[in-house]
């Protein structure tokens, strides 16, 4: 059974598209549309790794992230922030919300797949 990677994302073509890509490589996806659900789904699914993308509707992905990592129940799921701005202080802030690992879009699904890899401590 593939690990399960819940995908919290509200665009809905960069959601399909990375699902897609994702499930091809073997993971089982879960989807959320925004922060809220997806800090719900979380807690409810227990997933083994979150994708979550930072502008969200509802709840952003930094209040999501830290609600997460806040709860002792969904603090050990290991969460990559997603996000379309590469400045450095996206990713200090993205790992002060409680990210394990930050990455940019669009996706570079070799470089998101080894990040996954890390985290889970799987093999690539």
């Amino acid at each position: 059974m593939g690990k399960r990677i819940l995908l919290v994302e509200d665009n809905e073509m960069n959601r399909d598209m990375l699902m897609r890509r994702l499930q091809r490589k073997g993971f089982e996806v879960d989807v959320a549309v925004d922060g809220a659900q997806g800090v719900e789904k979380a807690r409810s699914d227990r997933p083994d790794l979150i994708l979550m993308d930072m502008s969200l509707p509802v709840m952003d992905g930094w209040e999501a992230s830290r609600q997460l990592k806040a709860d002792s129940s969904t603090a050990v799921i290991p969460i990559i922030a997603l996000t379309a701005h590469a400045m450095s202080t996206d990713r200090d802030k993205a790992l002060e919300a409680g990210c394990d690992e930050f990455d940019t879009k669009p996706v570079e699904l070799p470089r998101l797949l080894d990040k996954i890899h890390t985290l889970l401590g799987s093999p690539a």
